[in-house]
């Protein structure tokens, strides 16, 4: 009865809680695990959550259901981890928030769960909350909330048979067995009792868990780091870490070009010109391209080279206002004499400025670039879609200049440490395959 009672809650949740907009290869492995799950198989649920998380992976719902599918499959390290990140993510229902106490409990972190418990108390079901506080070791306080819903009327089985499960952990078995009574058949309730003494064992935490979910428990490696939402950065996230930088260089953005990646337009680019690249959004699968490309050199722009890059998306700048260092105003000549050359010609150049894994880190990524680079006032903001080897990204350009204000204006960007490339808005990047996907002007 009880795991019937709980359980049926989290599933219900779990198969609605995925309906997002999000990418088609995202969509469709969402409707895989769901499937998977009404059937009961976590493993394969398993295995297509887990391929939506990595394709939408600051999606809260497709996190949500991988920490459901993981407890399906009896991983619960894997599930608490999982579900916390959903939770940080911004999904804090009653049902993922329940599942994520549960996981925590059954995962050993029992002072995690409690701290779950009590943070969110007023967002859980009573009801739930209540056994939840038993099973995480605090059998008195449930047995209190739980006796209180049904004094006040709140008289269902599901709350009779959580205050019975929670008078046996406290150890009160007389009264349990009366209120177990009132839902358990004569003929069941012995091995009822039995069952419930058994599992009242301190070192039973994990199987308490497993009987009440329905669920087998397996050996679990813990959640692939290649899907650790630390590897997949917010830009508020980004934007604080650079912002509580002391170093006003550390503001400046970094160069989305693991190498040389350009059309023959710009000069040449030395490793001493720009920041190494940020590798830190990388999927695992990504691994030895990123310590490849953190260690090697970047070279030089050749004429005719056309496309030698992986690319990587890069950290969002931050919105911080810059303090001058002391050496800074004798260069401000010289950026004040690039930006005529910038307003005075028109064309159809463009200077890309960085990349990105989401349009909304893109677009605030413009923003801030408009208040770092005066350069760029009267700019078109232009964001194009590009697919290079798989994955999507969002480059962020600024449009509108000729070939000459265009290298100008790179050359600006380059003397703070950034990188760009010119070129021109005929001839597309490599890899381009939305040459317009927002273009705008200031």
């Amino acid at each position: 009865m009880l795991g019937l009672a709980l359980t049926t809650a989290l599933a219900t949740v779990a198969l609605t809680g995925c309906t997002a907009n999000v990418a088609p290869p995202a969509q469709a492995s969402t409707a895989k695990a769901q499937q998977a799950l009404a059937k009961g198989n976590g493993d394969r649920a398993v295995a297509h959550a887990e391929a939506a998380v990595l394709a939408t992976p600051r999606d809260a719902a497709a996190r949500t259901l991988l920490g459901t599918a993981y407890i399906e499959a009896g991983r619960f390290q894997s599930a608490a981890t999982t579900l916390a990140e959903a939770v940080s993510l911004g999904d804090a229902s009653s049902g993922t928030l329940t599942r994520l106490a549960l996981a925590q409990i059954a995962a050993g972190h029992q002072t995690a769960a409690l701290a779950t418990l009590d943070r969110y108390q007023d967002v859980l079901d009573p009801a739930d909350y209540g056994l939840a506080i038993a099973l995480a070791g605090r059998p008195q306080e449930a047995v209190h909330v739980l006796g209180n819903l049904l004094r006040n009327g709140t008289n269902t089985m599901k709350v009779r048979q959580n205050l019975a499960y929670s008078l046996a952990l406290q150890g009160d078995w007389r009264n349990a067995r009366i209120m177990a009574a009132e839902d358990v058949a004569p003929d069941k309730l012995g091995d009822t009792m039995s069952k419930w003494a058994v599992l009242s064992a301190p070192e039973m935490y994990q199987r308490r868990i497993a009987d009440l979910l329905s669920v087998k428990m397996v050996r679990d490696p813990g959640q692939p780091t290649m899907l650790a939402l630390s590897k997949f950065h917010s830009v508020d996230q980004l934007a604080a870490e650079t912002v509580t930088r002391e170093n006003p260089a550390a503001a400046t953005p970094h160069s989305d070009f693991a190498s040389s990646f350009g059309n023959g337009e710009l000069p040449p680019v030395s490793q001493a010109d720009r920041p190494a690249p940020t590798l830190a959004l990388l999927p695992s699968a990504d691994k030895a391209v990123a310590a490849r490309a953190s260690t090697e050199p970047v070279s030089t722009v050749s004429p005719g080279a056309r496309f030698v890059s992986r690319e990587v998306a890069q950290t969002v700048p931050a919105r911080t206002r810059s303090v001058a260092p002391a050496p800074r105003p004798a260069a401000q000549p010289q950026a004040s004499a690039s930006r005529p050359a910038v307003a005075m010609a028109s064309g159809d150049y463009r200077v890309q400025l960085g990349s990105y894994f989401s349009m909304s880190d893109a677009q605030t990524a413009w923003k801030v670039f408009l208040k770092r680079h005066p350069e760029l006032d009267g700019a078109k903001q232009v964001i194009t879609k590009a697919n290079v080897k798989g994955k999507i990204y969002y480059r962020v350009a600024a449009g509108g200049f000729a070939k000459s204000s265009a290298q100008g204006l790179c050359q600006s960007v380059k003397r703070g440490g950034a990188g760009c490339i010119a070129y021109a808005a005929s001839n597309p990047l490599p890899g381009t395959i939305d040459n317009n996907v927002r273009v705008a002007s200031r």
